[in-house]
């Protein structure tokens, strides 16, 4: 039971069984202070899922003089009794996310809701099969989803399409630069590969971070900026890249729809004539995924909050150091946006 002070305290007692005089049926009589079949009492539960709010399950269970295992238990049952199946009702504005969870390409799929930030269900693996759960329960809850922020996956893209014909698909502006990074670092592996002269691939070689990094992020005191011209000065071919990638940051900043479909398009055609391999390539991806796009300036929604979550979910599993219960697992994902102790990173 609840300890007193920093002392264990126990009740010791035999509980009675009794038979009914009709059917001869046996039953343990029930106390009203503890569950049946557990070692602890309902007192004790709540003080424990109380410091649980606070502190993790190692903490606790130091703390009470207990063994991780009953910690976890307790905690167990209360979160699934709270979110093993979150109401879906009242969903408006979600996220589709997939997340690497362990080695050997081991993925769980995330749907978010935007204007909570909760997140409302958690699926096996990536991809449309993940999300089939999800649809079954969707269906029954009457809700009526009106935009779902995404990457440019074609999976979710066509199942999306085909369980919410009517909502809004947008492509996510994080993904759409991560997709733009992955390529200019392509560009100047090539450049560095091709390069002759040993200073010009000393000076790609440490450039890496700086293209990928936005402008008003590089840091003057340690010369970013003029590490970065220096790199730009030596080859046309990425500094055409880098500056493009720069400016396709403008879309997302255009005062409506208009003008950001006129933007786009500009975009494309100066990507098209600028004869590089990659500016080519991603103008050909962006045409192809022009309605999520501009989709944008409709509803004005990103899967930001989902990347935050993401990290969030990376840093308590090796906070953690794994879990071996994968249903717990789920059940903390599910219930991450109550956390209040520090996730330390």
């Amino acid at each position: 039971m609840l300890p007193i002070g920093r002392h264990a305290s126990f009740v010791v007692l035999p509980i009675p069984r009794v038979e009914c005089a009709d059917c001869g049926v046996v039953r343990q009589v029930k106390v009203p202070f503890a569950d049946a079949r557990r070692t602890y009492t309902k007192s004790f539960e709540r003080y424990a899922l109380e410091l649980s709010r606070h502190m993790t399950i190692k903490d606790v269970a130091e703390h009470l003089g207990v063994g991780w295992d009953l910690i976890k238990d307790i905690v167990k049952r209360d979160l699934s009794r709270r979110f093993a199946k979150p109401k879906l009702k009242h969903l408006r504005r979600i996220a589709i996310d997939e997340i690497a969870i362990a080695k050997g390409h081991r993925y769980v799929t995330i749907v978010m809701d935007l204007d909570s930030g909760a997140i409302v269900f958690v699926g096996d693996g990536k991809g449309a099969d993940a999300l089939k759960p999800f649809w079954k329960r969707l269906r029954g809850s009457g809700a009526k989803i009106e935009a779902v922020a995404m990457d440019m996956s074609p999976a979710y893209r066509s199942a999306v399409t085909t369980h919410l014909p009517k909502a809004k698909i947008v492509f996510d502006r994080f993904h759409v630069m991560k997709l733009f990074n992955e390529k200019l670092s392509e560009l100047r592996c090539d450049l560095h590969r091709e390069a002759t002269d040993v200073m010009q691939k000393k000076v790609l070689k440490g450039t890496r971070w700086l293209l990928l990094k936005g402008a008003e992020n590089l840091n003057e005191e340690k010369d970013e900026k003029s590490r970065l011209k220096e790199a730009l000065a030596l080859n046309q071919s990425l500094a055409v890249a880098y500056y493009l990638k720069e400016d396709l940051r403008q879309f997302w900043e255009q005062p409506g729809k208009t003008f950001g479909a006129a933007f786009l398009n500009g975009w494309i055609k100066r990507a098209e004539s600028s004869g590089i391999k990659i500016l080519q390539e991603m103008a050909k991806t962006l045409a192809a995924h022009r309605s999520g796009l501009l989709a944008y300036h409709d509803v004005m929604i990103t899967s930001g909050p989902m990347e935050g979550t993401n990290n969030k979910i990376k840093t308590m599993k090796r906070q953690a150091y794994g879990f071996r219960d994968q249903e717990f697992f789920k059940l903390k994902i599910l219930a991450l946006h109550e956390s209040r102790y520090e996730l330390v990173g």
